[in-house]
């Protein structure tokens, strides 16, 4: 079991951070400081979604109650935070039904896990700490799920204190089963439950790595966190580092964030563009992505200012081309809306 500590205990986790803090690029997590929020907040969700700060997946299973999801500005004081992720519960749901699960994912692609030699004798243990706020005392449950060989490792954390911001710190083991592969896909999830029903906390708290089953995966959360429309639990400082120390959170510029989180999701401006062919009134719209996305995207439809209706082409993790036929005689056109390009693990 790990206790989460108030702020006032949590200044530095140990006589090494200050050392260890020097090194760079520590953090395995994007946006852990919740500062990049391309989609915007989501309001009445009832279905799992991304929406709120960017890489932050929110589970919402089997239709357990109604959420709000936020990039808030309630942090942890003294503590350089400005965001916090924040999930509150708007339509209760005291009586879960045995699939009704609700949680947070964050997803990581295998190649940039290969420093954790999983799978070979040399495997490495990971810490990862975070702060949370709930206005609830209890436990729930933090996992480091491994997708690619369905194994999992856990600790249940303790919330001690209502409406006060903790501090968290877990290290899990390194595994010598089941490499991670090297490619660009799911291969691991930080996986927090807040509230399930017993298909998903029927077993038992798997503190070692085994195989992974439904029945473990909120076997240490009893915060029900879907009771009152009173709840909300807020997250922020999100760090994985490779090792048994937790450092102090490694802060990075927004930009740099942002860059980060465009290789899963690209918020595009207005697309402008000229017509290309007079007589039959083609127009074509080329955009280059700001940095490459981890695969070719899902863009949204879309039509023209005119009204035209727009296809993709050309797709790639790069760019695309959008084509679109005027039904009128302007020249020019644009695209109206703002919309998000996804590659989303």
């Amino acid at each position: 079991m790990t206790k989460a500590r108030d702020i006032a205990s949590a200044t530095t986790p140990n006589a090494n951070a200050a050392l260890l803090a020097t090194f760079p690029h520590r953090n395995l997590i994007i946006n852990g400081a919740a500062t990049v929020n391309q989609r915007g907040n989501v309001t009445g969700a009832t279905g799992s979604t991304y929406g709120g700060p960017d890489r932050f997946y929110t589970i919402i299973g089997n239709g357990i109650g109604t959420w709000n999801i936020t990039q808030d500005t309630d942090v942890p004081s003294g503590q350089g935070f400005a965001n916090s992720w924040k999930i509150a519960c708007t339509t209760a749901d005291a009586s879960p039904a045995a699939a009704d699960h609700l949680g947070l994912h964050y997803r990581m692609e295998g190649q940039n896990l290969q420093q954790l030699s999983k799978g070979t004798s040399d495997a490495k243990s990971v810490t990862l700490s975070f702060w949370v706020k709930c206005n609830k005392t209890g436990d729930f449950q933090v996992t480091f799920r491994d997708s690619d060989n369905t194994r999992h490792i856990a600790s249940a954390v303790t919330i001690s204190s209502t409406a006060t911001w903790q501090y968290v710190t877990i290290t899990f083991a390194g595994d010598t089963t089941g490499a991670f592969d090297n490619d660009n896909a799911n291969s691991a999830i930080i996986e927090m439950f807040f509230d399930a029903g017993t298909d998903w906390t029927s077993g038992s708290v798997p503190t070692t790595w085994q195989a992974a089953i439904t029945a473990d995966r909120a076997a240490g959360t009893n915060l029900a966190l879907a009771d009152s429309t009173s709840n909300y639990i807020n997250i922020t400082g999100i760090q994985l580092e490779v090792g048994s120390t937790a450092t102090p959170f490694e802060h990075r510029s927004y930009g740099d964030e942002l860059a980060r989180c465009q290789r899963y999701a690209c918020k595009l401006m207005q697309f402008n563009g000229n017509k290309m062919r007079e007589y039959d009134r083609y127009r074509t719209f080329s955009y280059v992505l700001p940095v490459e996305m981890r695969a070719t995207p899902t863009v949204p439809s879309m039509t023209t200012s005119d009204g035209a209706a727009c296809t993709i082409g050309n797709a790639t993790s790069r760019g695309f081309v959008v084509n679109s036929v005027a039904p009128g005689d302007g020249y020019t056109a644009y695209v109206t809306s703002e919309l998000v390009v996804t590659a989303e693990l």
